[in-house]
């Protein structure tokens, strides 16, 4: 099974003070156990990258990009992916749905996955399942 990899569970496995950090390491290490195809992209890094320096610390910049990303597949995204992520947040006319959650669910359904882990209910909101169960 190939599953799409979000922010809030990359932060909630790197931050032991965060509210899943618990289950979000569990969760991390049975997806590796299981040999899962993990899939990203580099909107998510990036968001990840600067929440985790801003709150964490470089060391915690470190280890994502030195012990997590290389065993994920990046999705980069391209001009066409970023247009519709920007279309989806202005039609949603919602402030708390972001671009890279929209370039997120794009990419998801471009390449078929129906299985995220994240602790966002916006993704199950938009048919996903969530793993771990939410």
């Amino acid at each position: 099974m190939n599953v799409f990899v979000d922010t809030s569970a990359l932060l909630a496995v790197l931050d032991r003070d965060e509210a899943h950090h618990a289950q979000a390491a569990s969760t991390w290490a049975e997806l590796l156990e299981r040999d899962e195809d993990l899939v990203t992209t580099n909107y998510v890094l990036v968001e990840t990258y600067a929440l985790a320096q801003r709150r964490l610390g470089l060391d915690a910049v470190r280890v994502l990009a030195q012990d997590f990303v290389p065993l994920m597949t990046v999705t980069w995204v391209d001009a066409a992916l970023h247009d519709a992520g920007l279309a989806a947040v202005l039609g949603a006319n919602r402030r708390d749905l972001s671009l890279v959650d929209c370039v997120s669910f794009g990419t998801m359904r471009q390449r078929h996955l129906d299985a995220v882990f994240a602790f966002d209910a916006d993704f199950g909101a938009q048919g996903f399942q969530l793993v771990p169960d939410s």
